[in-house]
């Protein structure tokens, strides 16, 4: 039996900047997420990377801004796990209005996290490489919410656009 290393690394970005981690499976993924998110936000300004697996196993990269594609290569590099892939978006643009659309990407397998939040990657390295196997994703919670807590999340849903 193999010996398996544990370590984090940490996602460096401005605060408040939105990004989605996730896994895929083939070359063809930087092309196909870049479509996704230009036909489900007009003018949508992003950055991806994807780690090829095998090959010449380069850090491939696509997107709109360029502050966002160099966020994107920064951190897969870093993160250096065969098949993953990150998307940054900038301010204004949020998960919520695409995740769907990655989701739909045939290429995507899995997705470990969409957030602005400060964030940790749990990456596991062998002989063969490294694979993501986790997030830590923000803080735990500091209680169960009250029903003045339930009356502000929906009013904050309402004030936001996302509920009538």
């Amino acid at each position: 039996m193999e010996e398996v290393k544990l370590s984090t690394v940490d996602i460096q970005k401005p605060e408040g900047i939105n990004f989605i981690l996730g896994q895929s499976h083939f070359i063809k993924t930087v092309e196909d997420l870049h479509e996704a998110l230009v036909t489900a936000v007009a003018g949508i300004r992003f950055g991806l990377a994807f780690c090829e697996a095998s090959g010449p196993r380069l850090v491939r990269f696509s997107g709109t801004d360029k502050k966002m594609i160099s966020l994107a290569k920064d951190n897969l590099e870093k993160i250096g796990a065969g098949h993953s892939f990150i998307i940054f978006l900038d301010e204004g643009s949020y998960p919520i209005n695409v995740l769907g659309a990655v989701k739909n990407v045939a290429e995507v397998v899995n997705i470990f996290c969409a957030t602005s939040n400060p964030t940790q990657v749990i990456v596991a390295e062998s002989k063969k490489g490294r694979g993501i196997i986790g997030v830590i994703d923000g803080q735990g919670p500091k209680g169960v919410e009250t029903q003045k807590d339930i009356l502000d999340r929906k009013e904050f849903l309402k004030n936001i656009g996302y509920k009538l």
